[in-house]
């Protein structure tokens, strides 16, 4: 073949020599040991590394544990809503410095928003702790406010990365021409602005939910006593006793995953 033919021919990772074999090892390290939790879900034993038969024995004993039952509605409440408010405060911000005409410091803003992403979570959680502590100590409250403070906080720049990416990928016609129809900035955002970008806020909601779901680190150090979500539950059994109900448990927050994924892709091709 001629190196003319060559260039005329689009570029395609494919064609990279061994990409198959490399795409096909990254996807066995990915998801052969999720594969592995979820088959020993359902052991019949006691053993995490020895089949000794189908059963649904464990997924009965975590759904009759009162303590799972608590740790995990109390999860469910607080990735709700810590989710929540952290998308509203990741819209506006998205609207703030993609809506705006460009301002000093705009870099700043961007980079003080996305910094939990790149402070180490073990330091996260050592400065909530002592944050928090002072608090505490001031006013001698003991609730739930600072665990849905804490995940608020290191959500939000999950939520904000795909709210903002839908709005630079959004047309500016639109919303000009309502302005020219002389319609006002509150009508432009509830008729035009935020139906166009409700895949990216669902996106974010469904990607900050899922991180509050599965914190360990953060609500470990910032929890009280009596306040155990469902990962520090777990991480409460495996330095006790592992038994595959941590494996029935852990499927279930697997599963719940992909279903608020799916329920994602459904909703965001309905709305195409």
């Amino acid at each position: 073949m001629s190196i003319a033919k060559l260039l005329q021919r689009p570029f395609s990772v494919k064609r990279i020599p061994g990409f198959a074999s490399i795409a096909i090892f990254t996807f066995f390290a990915l998801y052969a040991p999720v594969i592995i939790l979820v088959v020993y879900s359902f052991n019949q034993g006691t053993s995490l590394a020895i089949w000794e038969g189908f059963s649904l024995v464990w997924y009965q004993q975590a759904l009759q544990n009162e303590a799972v039952q608590s740790a995990g509605l109390r999860s469910l409440f607080l990735a709700s809503v810590a989710a929540t408010i952290a998308t509203t405060v990741a819209t506006m911000a998205a609207l703030a410095t993609t809506r705006k005409k460009p301002f000093k410091g705009q870099t700043a803003v961007y980079t003080l928003i996305n910094q939990p992403l790149m402070v180490p979570e073990i330091v996260t959680a050592v400065a909530l702790l002592i944050f928090f502590a002072i608090i505490k100590v001031a006013t001698g409250y003991q609730g739930m406010g600072y665990l849905i403070v804490a995940h608020t906080a290191f959500c939000i720049p999950f939520a904000y990365l795909p709210i903002r990416a839908r709005l630079q990928g959004m047309d500016l016609s639109l919303e000009r021409a309502a302005a020219d129809l002389y319609a006002t900035p509150w009508m432009t955002f509830k008729r035009i602005t935020l139906p166009l970008m409700a895949p990216g806020i669902m996106a974010g909601f469904m990607l900050a939910f899922v991180i509050s779901l599965d914190d360990v680190v953060i609500s470990e150090f910032v929890k009280t006593p009596g306040q155990e979500t469902l990962p520090t539950y777990m991480l409460g059994q495996l330095r006790r006793v592992v038994t595959p109900e941590v494996n029935a448990i852990s499927s279930v927050l697997l599963a719940i995953s992909i279903v608020f994924v799916a329920l994602f892709f459904f909703l965001n091709s309905r709305r195409n």
